[in-house]
């Protein structure tokens, strides 16, 4: 048997219909949107256009044409930061960011844009008041990802979203974890910037994500270039989405990326979760059985996504992982994952952890097989 359980890096297996819709993309029209004025062409937009309703109706929205494509969340996330922040700036976060969110924060810092990260507690769990006492006057956005891909933790976005609110300021949200497998209503939760990662829980290929804009909110370009129309000045044009999509985008993506957020919406996010849920809920049963091991992130179901992280005495995460690919055929992710942070606050820096995601197609059978191939090693 062949196990995949790394579902929070990438999605797999893909929907049939992904499948499909990049292979006739390719073959039958293989056109750039907004380049040229020709059938092909005209296929090509239609698909981008579609794409954008149906991830404007998937977050609830306000605009389908403030979506802005991009390869991945951690472009859209460097997008919307670069885009909004400037020297003298003050910016909030968490202690727990991905690197797709810390390192550009970090970057921007030597140029004059302050950070105040809220402490987390060691399970990730974050308390909405201690995001309100870190705001300032000076402080023009809050930065935080939805839920942690080592612990799981899904922060209190909706809170959080209604004091950022009233602060004046805005609420970006890295949804790596969450877009398609989570409940995301923008409107409700007040958020003003979302990057989402089209290979995962919407199931588009690699190289698909996008930047929900709000109405309103102008970002500087931080990439520019060819826009196929309003080719004439010499600057980006201000409308979105092309200001923000210099150059050829990944079409063939897009139009997979259109039948992965269709999937999701005709099975329903609810019932995506449910199902993760009861997988994750399975897995964490049987592994609190197993002596010396310790799981990472909150006890409260309500509180995690399917991502679940553990350390087990006496082994090295890495090692793990390589026995449980090599000799069972169970394919995890060990290590620091691309967030040292969240292993900071968890007290896993050193060696990190191995982590088990299951997603939408597995089965209650790949996690007791997973589980026991973990008890055979150990």
């Amino acid at each position: 048997m062949s196990v995949y359980l790394d579902n929070a890096a990438t999605s797999w297996p893909k929907p049939e219909t992904v499948y499909q819709a990049v292979d006739h993309f390719m073959r039958e029209i293989g056109a750039t949107p907004g380049r040229g004025g020709y059938q092909q062409e005209e296929d090509a937009q239609q698909i981008a256009d579609e794409t954008r309703s149906a991830l404007a109706q998937l977050f609830n929205a306000p605009d389908p044409q403030d979506i802005a494509f991009t390869l991945n969340a951690t472009q859209a996330i460097n997008m919307a930061l670069k885009g909004w922040l400037r020297p003298g700036d003050h910016v909030v976060t968490s202690s727990i960011e991905h690197n797709a969110m810390w390192r550009p924060l970090k970057a921007l810092e030597k140029h004059g844009v302050e950070i105040t990260a809220v402490s987390c507690a060691p399970d990730g769990v974050l308390d909405p008041a201690d995001v309100e006492a870190a705001l300032r006057p000076d402080t023009r956005l809050v930065a935080l990802l939805h839920a942690s891909n080592v612990l799981g933790t899904i922060l209190p976005i909706a809170e959080i979203g209604e004091i950022v609110y009233h602060h004046k300021a805005l609420l970006l949200i890295d949804a790596a974890q969450t877009a398609g497998s989570y409940p995301i209503d923008m409107q409700a939760m007040r958020i003003d910037l979302l990057a989402f990662a089209g290979h995962k829980g919407t199931y588009g290929p690699p190289g698909t994500g996008g930047l929900v804009v709000t109405p309103g909110i102008q970002l500087e370009t931080w990439v520019e270039g060819g826009s196929g129309v309003l080719s004439r000045p010499e600057t980006m044009p201000d409308e979105l989405p092309i200001r923000l999509e210099a150059g050829t985008q990944n079409s063939a993506g897009i139009a997979g990326l259109l039948a992965g957020v269709q999937f999701v919406l005709e099975q329903g996010v609810e019932k995506i979760r449910v199902h993760e849920m009861s997988l994750a809920n399975r897995l964490i049963g049987q592994l609190q059985a197993i002596a010396g091991l310790s799981i990472l992130g909150p006890a409260n179901q309500e509180q995690r996504t399917a991502v679940v992280s553990v350390t087990v005495d006496n082994y090295i995460p890495d090692q793990l992982s390589a026995v449980l690919d090599k000799v069972f055929g169970v394919a995890t992710r060990a290590g620091l994952h691309c967030a040292p942070q969240a292993h900071i606050v968890a007290g896993t820096l050193e060696n990190g952890a191995l982590r088990f995601s299951p997603g939408y197609f597995n089965t209650a059978e790949e996690i007791d097989f997973a589980v026991n191939a973990l008890q055979d090693i150990l």
